[in-house]
Order: structure tokens, then C-alpha cells, then sequence
């Protein structure tokens, strides 16, 4: 079992940074790859970014390559998502998720935090 909370949500102007957090606790958090996704209400939750055990790779959609950039830190069980340049269409309800299995599918969720840009 992973336990995870998000927390960094707002509201920020069309232009303007987010950073978004999420801690997590259970399993050991260097033994899994960790994620982000978001969800828009009446649409399927999609892939943000990724990033190994190790940091060593990350994956990120077309559509924040080179805005946003997924970090994390063993020791303290965290991973991060520095969020610049942000858009109205970046509005979205963020998760964090673990993939244990890494297999490339998540296996457990945090609860998420909105993300809201105004125009």
C-alpha cells in the first residue's frame, strides 16, 4: 500500500508557476517510479509526467514539455512538479500516482489538487 497527499493547487494567472507537491508513505518510495496526471470533468484522466526510481528518466506529454519538470527526493518521500508558463488548458484537477509494478501503469492515487489558470 502507497499513501499519497498532494498539495500545491491554486489559482495562478495564464503565464504564472505552480509548484505541486505530494508526500508519500507505505512502501518503501525509492522501490517505484512515481507520477503526475490531471483530469478535466467529462474527460479521461492523461499523463503528465513521469520520473523513475533513480531520477534517472523522466517522460513528459507534448503538451508541458518544456514548461513543467518532475523532480523527486528519496529521502524525504516526495515528488514535485514545477509548473511554468502555465494556460488556461492546463486547468485541472492534478494526481500524483505510484507505479509499483513498473509496468507503466499506476497502482495507487493521491487525492489530488485543482490547478486553475485564468486567461
Amino acid at each position: 500500500q502507497v499513501q499519497m497527499i498532494e498539495s500545491g493547487g491554486g489559482l495562478v494567472q495564464a503565464g504564472g508557476s505552480l509548484r505541486l507537491s505530494c508526500a508519500a508513505s507505505g512502501r518503501t518510495f525509492s522501490s517505484y517510479a512515481m507520477g503526475w496526471l490531471r483530469q478535466v470533468p467529462g474527460k479521461e484522466r492523461e499523463f503528465v509526467a513521469r520520473i523513475s526510481r533513480s531520477s534517472s528518466s523522466t517522460y513528459y506529454a507534448d503538451s508541458v514539455k518544456g514548461r513543467f519538470t518532475i523532480s523527486r527526493d528519496n529521502a524525504k518521500n516526495t515528488v514535485s512538479l514545477q509548473m511554468n508558463r502555465l494556460k488556461p488548458e492546463d486547468t485541472a484537477v492534478y494526481y500524483c500516482a505510484a507505479d509499483v509494478n513498473s509496468d507503466f501503469a499506476y497502482d495507487y492515487w493521491g487525492q489530488g489538487t485543482q490547478v486553475t489558470v485564468s486567461s
